[in-house]
């Protein structure tokens, strides 16, 4: 077996996954996408109660799904505890169902877990993250349910469409703050 053969396997069972609502995922997902130790970040939604939901349908507010990004991540590099505190920075956890002008249940600030240690974590930073924030948390703690990925014209979105307005008056700055917050971790 080849030596990247094995740094490949290697990888592979250590990688864990991580899953974040914090408004729009295309905020999110740009962040993330720049940070060393993720190897992987897919928008989808989840949350909700109708199977293989589209993005209008999402965006009625009526499924109960929330934009999320989904994240493979090696917790070697980068633990997720970091990748939490990152997304308390990089978004408003106080406001419920809103981020910015973007309002609804689809832009909640969620986690969802992936086992009862991802839990423990969360609940430890979310703790300290009482200690930053004026207002209450109101960030939602659940048990990961089915992830769906959103479609292909909104994966990469920010790295696609850097000039399109959101991306430019909204995106732009979160990321902007990301790296000056985050320059060591930026991959």
């Amino acid at each position: 077996m080849s030596e990247q053969t094995q740094q490949t396997l290697q990888a592979q069972r250590t990688e864990q996954t991580a899953t974040l609502g914090g408004g729009c995922f295309w905020c999110t997902e740009a962040v993330f996408q720049q940070i060393r130790g993720i190897h992987t970040v897919e928008s989808g939604y989840c949350g909700g109660q109708v199977n293989n939901p589209s993005y209008e349908q999402i965006c009625t507010g009526s499924t109960g799904h929330a934009e999320v990004v989904r994240l493979g991540f090696d917790p070697e590099v980068i633990t997720y505890a970091e990748i939490l505190e990152i997304f308390f920075t990089i978004h408003d956890p106080t406001t419920l169902n809103r981020q910015g002008a973007d309002q609804g249940t689809q832009y909640r600030s969620v986690i969802y877990y992936h086992d009862e240690q991802q839990k423990k974590v969360a609940q430890e930073v979310m703790q300290k993250m009482r200690q930053v924030w004026d207002d209450p948390i109101v960030t939602e703690l659940s048990m990961a349910p089915q992830f769906y990925l959103a479609e292909t014209y909104h994966q990469n979105y920010f790295r696609q469409h850097p000039q399109q307005g959101y991306c430019a008056f909204v995106v732009a700055p979160k990321v902007a703050k990301a790296r000056k917050l985050f320059a060591s971790k930026l991959a």
